[in-house]
């Protein structure tokens, strides 16, 4: 007997590889994703706990809950999507400009 581990993926077909693969590539991303709501839970708890001190700081909130909506928009839904765009860019030359 040795020591050294078997390489157990070898030893299975391709298909069944493949699905380990799979199965490794999605607990990865649900891995990923859990601590993404878990971050932005935590960026959404401070923005609620802590008024803003400055018009910066406001937009910055603003900006936050536009992106937000902006993503929930339907692909076709330009108008919207332009007016967030424009809201956005306003934000942005106000704040260089504060």
């Amino acid at each position: 007997m040795t020591d050294e581990p078997l390489d157990l993926d070898s030893h299975r077909g391709m298909a069944a590889q493949k699905a380990t693969d799979i199965r490794r590539a999605l607990a990865e991303v649900e891995t990923h994703a859990r601590e993404l709501r878990e971050r932005r839970a935590e960026i959404e708890d401070h923005l609620l706990a802590f008024p803003a001190a400055s018009w910066p700081e406001a937009a910055a909130k603003a900006r936050y809950v536009l992106k937000l909506y902006a993503a929930g928009l339907a692909p076709e839904d330009t108008r919207h999507r332009d007016l967030v765009a424009a809201i956005l860019e306003d934000f942005a030359r106000l704040t260089e400009q504060g």
